[in-house]
């Protein structure tokens, strides 16, 4: 297992964030292979479909070229014309291969790492250039992997070509009497199957780089414990200090909702344990809403404020349970529990209205 600089074993796949920033400077997983590949297989491809159409034009050219060369006059004053002319023939005949190639590049491309614009491979930096980093690259096991790969290829696709040429020899010696088209059909023919051959071959080693390089990335791109540590913090805070932040919205949350408890109607508890501070106004509200709740050291200290404003406090431990459970501050309480709830805050007036009369 590769370890960092600081000792530390790099056993953790990379984030999401290490991930980002390594793409933003190119460093990517990809394989110089496919977009060859994938180049060459198009090319041969195209060639064997429009072989005809190709074909045709480039026997129509020579033919109006070479059967009216006593009426060409080659001068000075007329060869860029010439040229020209010739050259436009030409590019028409090879643009069917020619877009086929770039489109097949491109797409090549971008099915490995998407788009993708950076600078930062061809910033100017010193140690591009520092000739002991360049000799020791040559000779790097990157380079060395890089050969052998190379000689790897170079062997199978001679083979192939060796192969396929030792299964045409007998068809060679016939070819003396056949007509120069037959000939060069033979030839092309024979060049085709071995291109393509090669090229699916070469296709396959492709693929195959390509999880090897992406494999490598990966493993380059691993991170220490440590730095997911130093990342997260980065990304989303310090847990110590989100932890004191939490903690004091609790606390301002807390105090505003003890500074609710004066205006409430009623706190209902269980009777220590729990206590719930409802408010109800038949103007503007539909239901009764919790104003407070809380359990323990809050709900004693909601009952001594309550105390405090002489706020009625009812002990009823079925419906301060169910309050507490069920119903969510500055929201109304449950559409089950209005009737439960509405018994007390009767209950609540006809004290009032006693103490008006008294």
């Amino acid at each position: 297992m590769a370890e960092s600089s600081s000792g530390q074993e790099k056993s953790e796949d990379p984030t999401e964030r290490r991930l980002s920033e390594s793409r933003k400077k190119g460093d990517v997983a990809k394989s110089q292979e496919i977009p060859s590949a994938a180049v060459l297989l198009a090319g041969l491809l195209t060639l064997y479909v429009l072989s005809g159409y190709m074909l045709d034009n480039l026997r129509n050219l020579l033919t109006h070229y070479l059967g009216n060369l006593h009426s060409i006059n080659i001068i000075p004053d007329n060869l860029v014309g010439l040229i020209h002319e010739v050259m436009s023939h030409i590019t028409m005949i090879l643009w069917p291969v020619m877009t086929a190639i770039i489109i097949t590049a491109l797409v090549a491309n971008y099915a490995q790492i998407g788009f993708l614009f950076t600078t930062e491979k061809i910033k100017p930096e010193l140690k591009k250039i520092d000739p002991i980093q360049g000799i020791a690259k040559k000779f790097s096991m990157q380079t060395l992997n890089e050969l052998f790969k190379s000689l790897f290829k170079l062997s199978i696709i001679g083979y192939i070509a060796y192969r396929e040429v030792m299964k045409v020899l007998p068809q060679i010696m016939p070819l003396m009497d056949q007509e120069t088209f037959q000939i060069l059909a033979f030839m092309a023919n024979t060049a085709f199957w071995i291109f393509l051959k090669c090229a699916i071959i070469i296709a396959i080693l492709a693929i195959i780089d390509y999880l090897f390089q992406r494999w490598q990335f990966m493993k380059k791109m691993k991170m220490t414990k440590q730095e997911v540590k130093e990342e997260a913090k980065q990304t989303e805070g310090d847990p110590h200090v989100k932890g004191r932040i939490r903690s004091i919205q609790m606390e301002m949350a807390r105090k505003r909702m003890m500074d609710e408890v004066p205006s409430a109607d009623v706190v209902i508890t269980n009777p220590t344990r729990l206590a719930i501070a409802l408010r109800y106004d038949n103007n503007s509200m539909d239901a009764p809403t919790v104003v407070a709740k809380g359990a323990g050291l809050i709900a004693q200290r909601i009952r001594e404020i309550a105390t405090e404003n002489k706020v009625p406090i009812i002990e009823d431990k079925p419906l301060a349970r169910a309050l507490f459970k069920t119903a969510a501050i500055d929201h109304p309480i449950p559409d089950n529990l209005y009737q439960s709830v509405a018994e007390v805050l009767a209950y609540v007036y006809g004290l009032r209205q006693k103490k008006k009369a008294a």
